[in-house]
């Protein structure tokens, strides 16, 4: 824990008793997996909203898929899927 850290789940305070941000510390499995994105066209675009409105999300990125069938998302951890590809595993 680090008094200004601001990824921090829990606060701390002389006066208050600890609590938790259940919002963030939820226990939900963490997943190392990146989110997959089945798209029709090897050429796409990411701006990082998917759920969330655009001005949340990240600069919009054009990306390539190449030879492998996909191409990732390097601000989002977004792994883009080309149908029918070689990366296609329905």
């Amino acid at each position: 824990y680090r008094h200004l850290d601001h990824h921090t789940a829990i606060s701390i305070s002389r006066t208050l008793p600890l609590r938790v941000n259940l919002g963030f510390a939820n226990n939900a499995p963490m997943s190392n997996e990146p989110e997959k994105v089945r798209v029709r066209d090897a050429r796409i675009s990411c701006d990082g909203s998917g759920d969330v409105p655009a001005a949340l999300g990240h600069p919009k990125v054009w990306l390539q898929i190449d030879e492998r069938g996909y191409a990732d998302c390097g601000y989002c951890d977004r792994r883009f899927i080309l149908i029918g590809g070689p990366a296609d595993k329905k």
